[in-house]
């Protein structure tokens, strides 16, 4: 065993592109998707038949058929068959907390190298039986004589043949993802145009990133798509001004359009993480660290609930405090945007002195972040958002941006369904 707090080194990561729902991946499965961001972290780090620690991946929409999905996945990658592999779900912060797993067993010497990934589809989402009627099959499954059997089948109607279709919705509110944080828009007063603005800014850093060659080694060819295509190099403030609300349609008053929210994805990423040893003998160069990590939950739907995505805001000032550094000591800050509003909310909160202290316990503001860090290679709003695979997307493009920079530091932050919040540092 080595000794308690090894450096944990972020060789690099592959993704598949990221595609609309129902567009080109629509016959595409999660298994399919991951086995091909596995694959290409395999083939760009010479992998092949080789046995590493572990593998932690996972989806949020996913069939029962996919209970071990991971593991069938690193069967099909190129790796060992010796390799172990698991599952993991924290909704949107799937993927960094597939990496934070992985990075806390190198760290505790209990493993070498590992690799982290996430991946989902929309556009193969499972599609159960209606319940009423799945209980009258279980029902009937479950009867010893034949009229038993009979009674329990007498039970069907016609309508029981609706399936029942997944949906993003809190089980709690019953309210989706962009209800939630259309209430946020309104709690924070959130402007229409500045989240159109930050919409806008993801697009066109992405497409620049695209023309400058960033994401050569970053993304493989899958599907007969060579980049995301939700990204659009083209659009404009007036184009996104012209879109009408998406949640909050009958008041008219709704801010949160297609625009400046992220559509629905299909995707797969995944990174390799190992220790200083393990790259020092093949001779590989880390891109970056993963040194610190902190993940909150908030009361979206108690007594004095608060915003469903905000948890993010909670989760920063906590490893801040451990790692013994300021918000603004850093170079690059990755916040995920599920919506332009969340990201706007969030830097909102850590401006107001009032929030500060008397919600998140603070002396202070965390103070205000220099926007020109934000995001430099465009977002989720560009890129898409396929749930479990955005966090390994971030930390792949972060670390390539830290070397490129030749070091710096870097702040990933994810909000997730639940009131999940789950946060990371980078550095080098």
């Amino acid at each position: 065993m080595k000794p308690y707090g090894r450096k944990v080194a972020i060789v690099g990561g592959s993704r598949i592109p990221f595609a609309r729902s129902n567009g080109p991946y629509s016959h595409k499965s999660n298994q399919e998707m991951l086995t091909a961001a596995f694959k290409g972290v395999v083939d760009k780090f010479q992998l092949h038949g080789e046995q590493i620690g572990e593998v932690a991946a996972g989806a949020v929409l996913k069939h029962s058929r996919d209970f071990n999905l991971c593991r069938e996945s690193v069967l099909s990658s190129g790796l060992s068959a010796h390799t172990p592999a698991y599952d993991v779900q924290m909704a949107c912060g799937t993927g960094l907390q597939a990496a934070i797993n992985i990075a806390n067993k190198i760290a505790l010497g209990q493993i070498e190298s590992g690799i982290a990934g996430g991946t989902d589809t929309t556009s193969d989402a499972p599609i159960a039986v209606n319940d009423k009627l799945r209980k009258i099959l279980l029902d009937a499954n479950r009867a010893k004589t034949t009229g038993q059997k009979l009674a329990a089948l007498a039970k069907f109607r016609p309508a029981m043949l609706a399936p029942a279709t997944p949906t993003n919705g809190e089980p709690r509110t019953r309210m989706s993802m962009g209800q939630h944080c259309e209430l946020m828009a309104k709690e924070w007063k959130i402007a229409r145009a500045d989240q159109d603005q930050l919409a806008y800014e993801s697009h066109k850093k992405a497409a620049a990133a695209y023309d400058a060659g960033f994401f050569d080694d970053l993304i493989v060819p899958f599907g007969g798509l060579k980049r995301d295509n939700n990204m659009r190099a083209d659009t404009t403030l007036e184009k996104l001004a012209s879109l009408g609300p998406a949640y909050d349609k009958k008041s008219g008053q709704g801010t949160l359009t297609a625009g400046n929210s992220t559509p629905l994805t299909d995707g797969a990423s995944a990174v390799l993480l190992a220790s200083e040893d393990w790259c020092k003998a093949r001779g590989v160069k880390p891109l970056a660290y993963l040194t610190h990590a902190q993940t909150s939950a908030v009361d979206f739907a108690g007594p004095g609930k608060e915003g469903l995505l905000i948890a993010p805001a909670y989760a920063v000032p906590q490893m801040l405090a451990r790692a013994g550094i300021k918000l603004q000591d850093f170079d690059f800050y990755e916040i995920h945007e599920a919506f332009a509003a969340q990201v706007l909310c969030t830097l909102k909160a850590w401006e107001s002195e009032d929030y500060c202290k008397n919600v998140l316990g603070l002396p202070g503001a965390l103070g205000s972040i220099d926007r020109s860090k934000l995001n430099v290679k465009g977002g989720s709003l560009a890129a898409g958002h396929p749930f479990a695979a955005t966090g390994g997307r971030i930390i792949a493009s972060l670390a390539k941006i830290i070397d490129e920079n030749k070091g710096g530091r870097g702040l990933i932050s994810i909000c997730a369904a639940g009131g999940l919040g789950v946060t990371a540092i980078v550095e080098r």
